[in-house]
């Protein structure tokens, strides 16, 4: 949705997008429609979830929507607080969970807050991974891990099922997506199917370093 502003000074145009929401929804309607003729409860779980996210996503909406008839000066500092980062994660988890399909969390390291960047970065890669794991391999177990190292950053997002499918599209406009985040701070992206069977994404992201 794009949108530009009017005022002399300001930005010249700003692009607002939701992959946190949508993601997610789309992520939960999979395990719904995995599980409404077998477990009824479950599926009826998973579309409560999605009306949450989906109401929340609109809340969001709004209020960004308000921030732009505000003050210019104040735009920077506003947006920054309005990303997603890392210590987001374990909820995005959470809402996978909550549609029934198995993902597994593991933080490792001197967990700290990153730049800005950085953690909107991290948050979106672990997004990314996540979708397409159960995009490509369907309601197989995932495993997302975070270690905080010295200086960098790693993020590792496995799945046990579906190297066929993603190394079929692994120059898809996903993974085009995560591997150019990460390049803009200096790190690398690494995603292929797994010697023992499944699909791994690993990026690292230096931790003391400008955007380039």
């Amino acid at each position: 949705m794009p949108c530009r502003r009017s005022e002399p000074g300001s930005r010249a145009s700003c692009t607002i997008w939701w992959p946190t929401a949508w993601g997610v929804i789309v992520i939960q309607a999979q395990g719904a429609q995995r599980a409404i003729d077998t477990t009824p409860e479950q599926a009826r779980a998973a579309l409560r979830s999605i009306e949450s996210t989906g109401r929340t996503g609109l809340e969001e909406m709004r209020r960004l929507l308000g921030l732009l008839a505000e003050d210019p000066g104040q735009e920077a500092v506003t947006t920054t607080r309005s990303q997603p980062t890392l210590a987001e994660v374990p909820d995005l988890v959470s809402r996978v969970r909550d549609a029934g399909l198995p993902v597994d969390l593991r933080v490792e390291g001197d967990v700290r807050r990153l730049a800005p960047g950085l953690e909107l970065t991290g948050f979106r890669v672990v997004q990314e991974a996540v979708t397409n794991a159960f995009k490509h391999a369907g309601a197989v177990p995932v495993a997302v891990c975070l270690r905080y190292g010295a200086t960098a950053l790693d993020i590792d997002v496995t799945d046990v099922g579906g190297a066929a499918d993603q190394q079929a599209t692994s120059g898809g406009q996903g993974l085009i997506g995560m591997r150019e985040r990460v390049r803009l701070y200096g790190g690398t992206l690494d995603a292929g199917p797994c010697p023992g069977g499944g699909f791994a994404v690993h990026a690292r992201l230096p931790t003391e370093v400008e955007p380039l």
